[in-house]
């Protein structure tokens, strides 16, 4: 049965791959200040496979928007990190199924043969930790972008 969430992804939504730190720092900027319910985090061990399913700003309209005088947008995307081993999380209450996370970060930390580590630093001290055996993150849209509730842009103290 199909999730009526990803049906109305528009033609022509994100799509992006990333395998090198450059690509990933991309992604990582795009889903800077992303939320996403805990309840949609699926760690699924047997295909190797973490997927994150976000609700992230839209970076890349941003100036666009702001010349055409329109509103920010939002979109739903899914955050997809392959050929995961392990993964682990700290300063975050798994117990808590309405606990809300903010991604700030994403970074590669390279280890031997091109394993490594892909690290989701979140708002609140807290982080979750891939352990994988190659980078590769895909980033898709799966909805059509809709109107930023706020009506404003995230805005990062200096």
């Amino acid at each position: 049965m199909a999730d009526a969430r990803f049906e109305d992804a528009a033609e022509g939504a994100l799509s992006l791959r990333a395998e090198t730190p450059e690509d990933l720092g991309v992604i990582a900027t795009l889903v800077q200040d992303a939320v996403l319910p805990i309840t949609e985090i699926v760690w699924e061990a047997k295909a190797r496979r973490l997927a994150l399913l976000v609700n992230r700003f839209r970076w890349e309209d941003k100036a666009r928007a702001e010349a055409e005088g329109r509103d920010y947008e939002r979109v739903q995307s899914l955050l997809v990190i392959s050929d995961v081993t392990r993964v682990a999380s700290s300063g975050i209450d798994r117990a808590d199924r309405d606990l809300v996370l903010s991604i700030l970060d994403i970074a590669w930390d390279a280890g031997v043969d091109g394993a490594g580590q892909l690290v989701l630093t979140l708002a609140g001290d807290g982080a979750i930790a891939a352990s994988a055996e190659c980078l590769s993150v895909d980033l898709r849209d799966v909805t059509r972008p809709y109107r930023a509730v706020s009506g404003a842009a995230p805005v990062h103290p200096e």
